[in-house]
């Protein structure tokens, strides 16, 4: 039996997985949270821009975190000065 991951939203929002997906490694779990992330930050962009850094924290069966996969988007201080409400 392989081991069974849970990939949960978390930073700016929080989405918990309740289902998880077996995968035989570790390895392949941290691939399987950047296509996750990715999926995701397809469908919405918006995540990256909510005030906070987009994480996939990766769960074992017991919750317990074995490693979390951040994007993070930074405006500097020229698009703060020049669109200072967004």
């Amino acid at each position: 039996m392989m081991p069974l991951f849970f990939f949960n939203q978390a930073g700016a929002i929080y989405d918990p997985d309740v289902e998880g997906i077996e995968l035989a490694t570790i390895s392949d779990a941290r691939i399987q949270a950047v296509k996750f992330a990715g999926e995701a930050l397809r469908d919405r962009p918006e995540l990256t821009w909510l005030g906070d850094e987009y994480r996939v924290e990766v769960t074992d069966e017991k919750q317990l975190i074995l490693f979390t996969f951040v994007a993070i988007a930074v405006d500097a201080p020229a698009a703060k000065a020049m669109f200072p409400k967004g």
